[in-house]
C-alpha cells in the first residue's frame, strides 16, 4: 500500500510500526473495533485497544435528501451519534478510521466534513462501499463513478475500500467470486490512484483464490479485506493458503466480533478479517 506516513494513504502497517503501536510489520497484529456507531460504542472503541475503528454512515433524512450524516447501520436508521461529533472525538486519538457508506447520499456531505479536518486527522483513514454486485448478493450498490468522483474530489489521498454485495446460505453450494466479477473490479481500478483494499467474504474465499490472486497481482496498490457474516461457516485452511500465497503487507489484521486480533492459528469462527 502506498502513500507518505501520517498520511490518509499511508501504509496502515508503516504507520502503526513508526507510532511504536506495532511489533512488526504483519497485519495480523493490528485490532479492529467494527461497528464503532452509536455514542456508547464509539466511547468504548476510544478507549480500547483497537488500531482501527470502523462505523457506518447514513444521512439522516435521506428521503428528503437535506439531513446530516448520521453513524447507523442498515436497519437502523436513527441514530444519537452524528458523523461530526464522532470525528470531533476520534481526532484526539491515534486510531485509523474506515467508514462504510450503504448509499450515495451520505458520501458528500461526510467528505465535506473529512475535508475540513484534513490537517487534525493525520492517520490511515478508509472509505468503503459495495460498488458492484457480487456472489449470490441483493443488496442495492452504491454507483461506482459517482462515488469514487465524490471522494476522490473532496478527499483524494484516502485509501478506497471497494466491495461487492455479497449472500450466504447454509448446506448449499455458494458461488464465489467469478472472473467478470473480479475483471470488472480490476477495471474500475485501473485509473485509480489511490491504494485500494477489496472486502471479500471469508466462506467465498476457497471458490475463488484464483480470481483472488491475480486481482492482487495487478497493482502492488491492492489488498484483501476478509470479513465473514455471524453465522458464515469457512475454512481456516483457506484463508491460511491465501495468506501463505500473499506477502504479508497484503495481511492486513483480523477484527472478530469481539473486535480482538487472534493468532491466524485461531482465527474465529465469525467476525471480520483484513487481510
Amino acid at each position: 500500500m502506498e502513500g507518505e506516513l501520517g498520511t490518509w494513504s499511508g501504509n496502515v502497517l508503516d504507520y502503526f510500526l513508526n507510532t511504536n503501536q506495532i511489533k512488526t510489520r504483519d497485519g495480523a497484529e493490528i485490532i479492529w473495533y467494527h461497528a464503532a456507531n452509536n455514542k456508547s460504542q464509539m466511547k468504548e472503541a476510544i478507549q480500547s485497544a483497537a488500531h482501527m475503528v470502523e462505523a457506518d454512515i447514513l444521512l439522516c433524512g435521506e428521503e428528503e435528501g437535506n439531513g446530516e450524516p448520521i453513524m447507523a447501520h442498515p436497519p437502523e436508521t436513527n441514530s444519537d451519534n452524528t458523523l461530526q461529533a464522532w470525528l470531533n472525538e476520534i481526532v484526539n486519538t491515534k486510531k485509523g478510521i474506515k467508514l462504510d457508506f450503504k448509499s450515495l447520499a451520505a458520501v458528500k456531505p461526510s467528505m465535506m466534513l473529512l475535508e475540513g479536518i484534513k490537517l487534525h486527522l493525520r492517520r490511515p483513514v478508509w472509505i468503503n462501499a459495495d460498488i458492484l454486485p457480487g456472489p449470490n448478493g441483493s443488496n442495492t450498490v452504491v454507483d461506482a463513478k459517482r462515488f469514487l468522483d465524490t471522494v476522490t474530489s473532496f478527499c483524494p489521498d484516502v485509501t478506497l475500500s471497494l466491495g461487492w454485495t455479497t449472500g450466504w446460505q447454509p448446506q448449499q453450494c455458494n458461488k464465489g467470486y467469478s472472473w467478470a466479477m473480479v475483471k470488472e473490479m480490476a477495471q474500475i481500478c485501473d485509473g485509480l490512484t489511490q491504494p485500494v483494499t477489496f472486502p471479500v467474504r471469508a466462506a467465498l474465499v476457497q471458490q475463488s483464490t484464483s480470481e483472488l490472486l491475480w486481482l492482487l497481482q495487478k497493482s502492488n496498490r491492492y489488498s484483501l479485506t476478509v470479513w465473514t457474516g455471524r453465522h458464515d461457516e469457512y475454512s481456516i485452511e483457506d484463508l491460511l493458503y491465501l495468506r501463505e500465497n500473499l506477502d504479508k503487507k497484503f495481511f492486513r489484521s483480523l477484527c472478530a466480533v469481539s473486535c480482538v486480533v487472534l493468532p491466524v492459528s485461531t482465527w474465529p469462527r465469525s467476525g471480520k478479517l483484513m487481510i
